[in-house]
């Protein structure tokens, strides 16, 4: 497997507030992140390294359902160096989705449109990603050679395995690991789901978001390992991806806390494992290019 040298964060974020309001900061308990993060921000909070290796390339990853802010996204994947592939968004109920996404990549920094994502999390649908018109939006997502990022929680996870299984040709990834209800400490259905899902070659996994579903003060790597041994276990290194989900994760301790708790996790793996968890998985899934 091919592998960015150094440490890929294959899942973050970034807003600017004074261009573009994020209505979910309003929620009780977001004061932390109620502000602007950049890049810059990005390099000045991530400064430890994670099994010798310091952060290299990133992932930027679609925060609200608009094309007006991927498109702003990957005109910074342009600029920015560190970002090397951008998670958008695009409406995948519209007949028009070809279109949208052929002009996204047309347009100011198209060629680091790697996936799309929708905020399925919030949707009350059961079936949301088996709607007939989702599917057919699917579909043109998986013939333009993007990937697609689940953001699900683990109630969802039925649904994403009858995507992988109605949909083999498109490359999924799971973000944050499904949402393991690890504040409750009560896995076993999200383990099962979490199997069953990691049984179609076509899914990986981000090893991301997992501290904000803990204790976000309490938390310690062995609230995490079980998480973590399942994964590795369903999955294998191989279609594992290490992902901060910064800015978010300040929330719970920030992006050192959570890459110490990784190098931890990563103790017992070996070199192979290791890189591929930290960098291969992501390199090979979005198509990262040597740093600029």
């Amino acid at each position: 497997m091919s592998d960015v040298q150094g440490l890929v964060d294959a899942h973050h974020h970034v807003w600017d507030l004074d261009i573009r309001p994020q209505a979910w900061l309003d929620e009780p308990g977001l004061q932390a992140i109620r502000r602007t993060f950049s890049t810059a921000d990005l390099r000045t909070a991530a400064t430890a390294s994670v099994a010798g290796r310091r952060l290299e390339r990133t992932v930027l990853v679609q925060c609200v359902p608009s094309v007006d802010e991927t498109r702003e996204f990957l005109a910074l994947a342009e600029q920015a160096p560190l970002v090397g592939a951008v998670v958008g968004w695009a409406d995948l109920t519209s007949p028009a989705i070809g279109d949208a996404l052929d002009a996204l990549r047309a347009g100011a920094g198209g060629r680091y449109l790697r996936a799309v994502r929708h905020l399925v999390q919030g949707e009350d649908d059961p079936a949301w990603l088996q709607r007939p018109s989702v599917e057919r939006g699917l579909q043109a997502v998986a013939e333009r050679g993007l990937g697609y990022d689940l953001l699900i929680r683990s109630h969802q996870l039925p649904q994403a395995i009858r995507l992988a299984e109605r949909l083999p040709a498109l490359p999924l990834v799971l973000d944050h690991a499904g949402k393991p209800p690890l504040a409750r400490r009560d896995l076993d259905e999200w383990e099962r789901g979490v199997r069953r899902l990691a049984s179609h070659p076509q899914v990986r996994c981000k090893v991301s978001g997992l501290v904000t579903e803990a204790d976000h003060v309490k938390w310690t790597t062995t609230d995490i390992r079980p998480v973590w041994e399942v994964l590795l276990d369903a999955f294998g290194a191989d279609r594992l991806m290490f992902g901060s989900d910064w800015p978010v994760c300040v929330l719970a301790g920030g992006w050192n806390r959570w890459a110490y708790a990784v190098e931890e996790l990563l103790a017992g793996c070996s070199a192979a494992e290791t890189g591929a968890v930290l960098s291969g998985s992501a390199t090979a899934f979005y198509r990262l290019e040597p740093t600029r």
